[in-house]
């Protein structure tokens, strides 16, 4: 394991950050007994980990998950939330926006495994996740308004470019949380799995990323957040110069070798 890994876990009090095979990582919200709610001090171990991966060149996939079999995140801390003046309110919210943009933004692509509850702030970060896989037990939703306040992480921004404006305003003005089937059919979630087949279905996609092009990854990556926000023609021209880029790299002369060879790539 990376040393530096090593290093900060002696530091992390809320979160673990493990590499569980070679490039890929898993960092769990170890507060099971609050159901890994959100507090400031969780969030800047997150930031620590971010750091981390984002220094380490041999990172390939970043698995985000929860301690327990309850929840994934249940929210921000309520408890760390009912103290807050409204400046330390909007802080709050600043850290979360700002470290869950760093973590949708990371150039690895990162998947959430969402094993419970994934409520308000845990909801807001599995959408920050390139993906989410779900466990069948698994709740979304952005139930804020029952708490006299809004989304503070971006959860009304994400929602609704997932699900779409009308769906989105329904599950933010009245609360109400999504089974994993139903997020599923919004187009929130990417596969359901029984709670005992989440980790390993993780694992499986995990590895399956880790063994191709990580250069030709993360140029996908930019296109997918970058093109999203663009007009059609100019999403197309990035994609013509991202295009041309990725033939500068040595994974492209390496597999499409392996392809004309009739071999597996082995990409560096």
């Amino acid at each position: 394991m990376n040393q530096t890994i090593l290093d900060a876990r002696q530091e992390f009090n809320n979160i673990l950050l493990d590499e569980v095979e070679q490039g890929v990582y898993r960092l769990t919200i170890n507060r099971p007994k609050t159901l890994n709610a959100l507090n400031a001090d969780t969030l800047k171990e997150m930031d620590i980990a971010i750091e981390i991966l984002e220094s380490d060149p041999g990172a390939r996939v970043l698995l985000i998950t929860g301690a327990g079999e309850k929840s994934f995140v249940a929210g921000a801390d309520i408890e760390h939330m009912s103290h807050l003046t409204p400046i330390e309110g909007k802080a709050f919210a600043e850290q979360g926006m700002r470290i869950f943009r760093r973590l949708e933004t990371l150039r690895i692509p990162v998947v959430a495994l969402v094993n419970g509850y994934a409520l308000g702030g845990g909801c807001e970060l599995a959408m920050s996740c390139d993906f989410i896989l779900a466990a069948e037990n698994a709740k979304f939703g952005q139930p804020e308004v029952n708490l006299g306040i809004t989304p503070g992480f971006g959860g009304s921004q994400r929602l609704t470019r997932l699900v779409g404006r009308a769906m989105a305003m329904e599950l933010l003005v009245t609360g109400r949380s999504m089974s994993a089937e139903e997020a599923m059919r919004r187009g929130l979630v990417n596969h359901v799995y029984p709670q005992a087949e989440l980790a390993d279905e993780g694992l499986k996609l995990a590895a399956m990323i880790a063994g191709k092009s990580s250069s030709a990854i993360q140029l996908t990556k930019q296109l997918v957040q970058r093109g999203q926000d663009l007009d059609l023609d100019n999403a197309c021209v990035m994609e013509s110069d991202l295009f041309g880029l990725s033939f500068s790299t040595e994974d492209r002369q390496e597999g499409m070798s392996a392809f004309l060879e009739n071999r597996k790539a082995k990409f560096s």
